[in-house]
C-alpha cells in the first residue's frame, strides 16, 4: 500500500508556505482518499484560500510530505493534496521544528538500556525519514539506536531511530542526525 492510499485522519500535520517557512501545525480531522482532500482542525492564519503549501503528515509507518493548495468549503478548512508529490527515499526535505522530545531507551553496542529518567533533547528539524536534535551532556555514537517520545499537536509519538551522524557543537552540546526505522512509530 502506498502512502497516497493511506488514511491520514487523526494524524498531526505541519504546514509550510511556499518558501518552506513553518506556518502552523494542526490535526487532520477528515481525509477523502478519492479526491485527496484533507480537512484540518485549524489552518494557519498566514495562508489564504488558493495559496500553495507544503505539508508534512506525521503518519505511520513514517511521515509523508506533499505539495498542496488551501481551498475553503465553509466552515471547514481543506487542503487538496496533489498526486505525485510524495517524496520517497533519501533526500527528504527537512522542516524546522523547535520542540522538546525525550529519549527513553538506548541500544548501544547491541545491548539495550532502559533509562532511569528520560533524556530531554531539543528537536531542530524533522522529515518523513528522520529527525535532527540537539542535546547537552549526552554521548551517542553513530549507529546507536534509541526510542524517542515527541509531542506534536497534543499527540504523542513514540519512534525508534538510529544515529546516522553527529557533530559536537562545543564541550557540552552535540547535534545528532537520525533515521527513523520503518514501522517503528506508534501513537501512545
Amino acid at each position: 500500500m502506498t502512502a497516497l492510499n493511506s488514511d491520514y485522519t487523526g494524524c498531526s500535520i505541519m504546514i509550510y508556505d511556499k518558501t518552506n517557512t513553518h506556518s502552523g501545525s494542526s490535526v487532520v480531522t477528515q481525509h477523502n482518499k478519492d479526491t485527496q482532500k484533507i480537512v484540518v482542525e485549524e489552518a494557519p492564519s498566514s495562508l489564504k484560500v488558493g495559496d500553495s503549501c507544503r505539508i508534512l503528515i506525521l503518519s505511520s509507518p513514517k511521515p509523508c510530505e506533499y505539495q498542496g493548495r488551501m481551498i475553503s468549503e465553509n466552515p471547514k478548512t481543506i487542503i487538496v493534496i496533489h498526486h505525485g508529490r510524495e517524496r520517497e527515499g533519501r533526500g527528504a526535505v527537512r522542516y524546522s521544528i523547535k520542540s522538546p522530545a525525550f529519549i527513553e531507551n538506548l541500544i548501544c553496542a547491541s545491548r539495550a538500556y532502559r533509562l532511569h529518567s528520560p533524556l530531554e533533547v531539543e528537536l531542530i528539524n524533522i522529515s518523513k525519514s528522520g529527525v535532527r536534535f540537539r542535546s547537552q551532556y549526552y554521548s551517542l555514537l553513530d549507529g546507536d539506536r534509541f526510542q524517542m517520545r515527541m509531542k506534536i499537536n497534543n499527540i504523542e509519538k513514540l519512534l525508534i531511530a538510529d544515529v546516522v551522524n553527529h557533530m559536537d557543537i562545543d564541550a557540552e552540546t552535540s547535534e545528532y542526525g537520525c533515521r527513523f526505522l520503518i514501522g517503528s512509530e506508534k501513537v501512545v
